[in-house]
């Protein structure tokens, strides 16, 4: 019998991290995988190992960080990471997320996105030996070792969760 037919973007999501020479399992959660918090019950996985990408823009420049789940970004400290001290940082809409990854809020994967974007990894999702992260859509995920996720992505690793 033949294997489901994967979803458009998480085909591409796929696509793109074979391009980089990182073979992917894909999976489907039919009930979601919106949150951290869906996620991490869904895969049964601790939350610390869902990767949320978060789309943010630091002054002009729409960027990505990839926080641990049970994480708060800090907007001072990915302005720092971006070398943008002092910077307006803020979330974008809906339409601008979609726009600069061709993805949903919700689905956003950490890398294969329509427009060349910086990307800023939280270090603590190094302490983990695999993390999860949304390959497309709200209901596909993808395990990845971390340091695979910031090979692909080209990411920069830096602390980026508020303190405390």
């Amino acid at each position: 019998m033949e294997p489901p037919r994967l979803h458009a973007n998480a085909r591409a999501v796929a696509d793109a991290a074979a391009r980089q020479g990182l073979d992917l399992e894909i999976r489907e959660f039919p009930d979601g995988t919106r949150t951290a918090e869906d996620a991490a019950r869904a895969i049964g996985v601790g939350v610390g190992q869902i990767v949320k990408s978060l789309v943010f823009a630091v002054g002009d420049d729409v960027v990505v960080a990839l926080v641990s789940g049970p994480n708060r970004l800090d907007e001072d400290r990915l302005a720092a990471a971006a070398g943008r001290e002092g910077t307006a940082v803020g979330r974008v809409d809906a339409a601008r997320v979609r726009e600069a990854t061709g993805y949903p809020i919700g689905g956003v994967p950490p890398f294969g996105h329509a427009t060349e974007l910086a990307t800023y990894v939280d270090e603590d999702l190094l302490t983990y030996d695999e993390v999860w992260a949304a390959a497309g859509t709200p209901r596909h995920v993808f395990g990845v070792s971390p340091k695979d996720l910031v090979r692909v992505t080209g990411g920069t690793v830096a602390p980026l969760r508020v303190p405390g």
